[in-house]
């Protein structure tokens, strides 16, 4: 994502720009293809709402600035009521084929190994940095790079879900038409069901972690078991809760908890359990997952997994332009910079390839604003975080500066709304001096 968006808007300012991309040749456990921007997790964006939520305002400032993952995405939209999800593999083959007829834009499949010393490069390596490029950068930057673990949900085929059980509903009916209504497949439980899957996902085979590894966690991404461990409840009050959901089966019985499925393909052949991922051994994963009601004769396209993903420490090695303190030649973007997330992934390449662009040309590029979605991303990753608990962080309102209350405390819709206003009006003046 953050690579993609970088060489568009290098090239889009008139910079030739060289894309450096190991796969096919090189593949990664979470990758099935050679497609540039391949989403390997969610085929989701989350939230478009630009008026009320942090993630839709990054989506507005990307779309803003011509961001080719955010109009992309546009057009290859699934039904998902107030979130942005994506026909994953047209999504990724159109960005492709966008940067592949770019007429200053090339690709060399190769796989980089050390940090060059000459010319000027952005890595975008994303989650799963190539061991021996990992250990270049640990070497350059004298400190081990930061790593934690990050699970992939399980994709499940739409004709093998039981529909006599479950039903097509967004939750509290979000969405302008009845598709974006009903975007998403329900599994209801009752308080017995709910408590003997606990029961097996607690005592299932898990994934061992290798001698020396720590099992670190990005919040916005546990693994279903994870959360379980942390109480019986806890995932009936996160992926599972029941409230804004009416089972069409029997509309006078209120679940207990609810499985949602979100559909992952335009032909709505698939559907991923949303919010399970997992650390499950594959066999373990099929007897759990068919306890699930409407899941009992489920065939999967994809079961979850984990992975190692690795970042490094940016408050301390680079400087506001991206670049690393040590080597200025080279900027960091995306995911290895510290953020999380597909948009807030390329929103940092974006930065970086308009950051190369600039200095290239003869000039300097300014970041964005603190007040706005992308600038408070870049101020947490490079110098507004505490650099000792430094961890991965998604965009969210409270890296922004306050908004003062005029004439007593404002509702938080309102607070929201001020916050995105003022962000708009804020990124808008930043594209303008550009």
């Amino acid at each position: 994502m953050a690579g993609a968006e970088a060489a568009w808007q290098a090239a889009e300012m008139g910079v030739p720009v060289v894309i450096h991309e190991m796969r096919p040749k090189v593949s990664t456990f979470a990758h099935r293809t050679g497609s540039l921007a391949e989403m390997v997790c969610s085929n989701s964006f989350r939230s478009d709402d630009d008026e009320r939520n942090a993630v839709g305002l990054l989506h507005w400032e990307m779309g803003a600035a011509g961001g080719i993952i955010m109009e992309t995405a546009r057009a290859h939209r699934l039904p998902a009521g107030g979130a942005l999800a994506v026909d994953r593999d047209p999504f990724a083959e159109s960005v492709t084929a966008r940067i592949m007829a770019h007429p200053l834009i090339s690709v060399s499949y190769e796989e980089i190994t050390v940090l060059p010393a000459d010319g000027y490069w952005i890595v975008a390596t994303g989650p799963l940095t190539s061991g021996a490029l990992a250990e270049s950068i640990r070497t350059e930057t004298g400190a081990d790079a930061l790593a934690f673990f990050d699970a992939i949900a399980p994709i499940v085929y739409a004709e093998s879900i039981d529909m006599s059980v479950a039903w097509l509903q967004s939750r509290y009916d979000k969405g302008e038409t009845v598709e974006e209504q009903q975007a998403y497949i329900n599994c209801p439980m009752t308080k017995a069901e709910y408590e003997a899957f606990i029961d097996a996902l607690l005592a299932a085979e898990k994934t061992e972690f290798h001698a020396g590894e720590t099992a670190g966690y990005f919040d916005g991404c546990l693994p279903i078991e994870v959360m379980a461990e942390r109480g019986r409840e806890t995932l009936r009050f996160g992926p599972m809760k029941p409230v804004g959901l009416t089972n069409a089966h029997a509309p006078q019985i209120k679940p207990y908890a609810v499985v949602q499925l979100r559909r992952d393909n335009k032909l709505g052949t698939l559907y991923n359990i949303v919010g399970f991922q997992t650390k499950m051994k594959y066999g373990a994963q099929t007897t759990v997952l068919k306890m699930i009601p409407g899941l009992q004769d489920a065939s999967f396209a994809r079961l979850g997994g984990i992975h190692r993903n690795t970042f490094i420490n940016s408050p301390t090695l680079l400087d506001d332009q991206m670049r690393l303190r040590s080597r200025p030649n080279i900027r960091f973007a995306g995911q290895i910079t510290g953020v999380e997330g597909y948009v807030e992934s390329a929103a940092m390449g974006l930065l970086a390839g308009r950051m190369a662009a600039a200095e290239i040309m003869g000039r300097s590029l300014p970041p964005p604003p603190h007040e706005t979605a992308m600038g408070s991303l870049i101020h947490h990753i490079t110098g507004g975080a505490e650099a000792k608990t430094f961890q991965p962080m998604n965009v969210n309102f409270g890296l922004f500066p306050p908004i003062e209350a005029k004439g007593g405390r404002r509702g938080r819709k309102d607070r929201y709304k001020a916050y995105t206003d003022r962000a708009k009006s804020a990124f808008n003046q930043w594209l303008a001096g550009q």
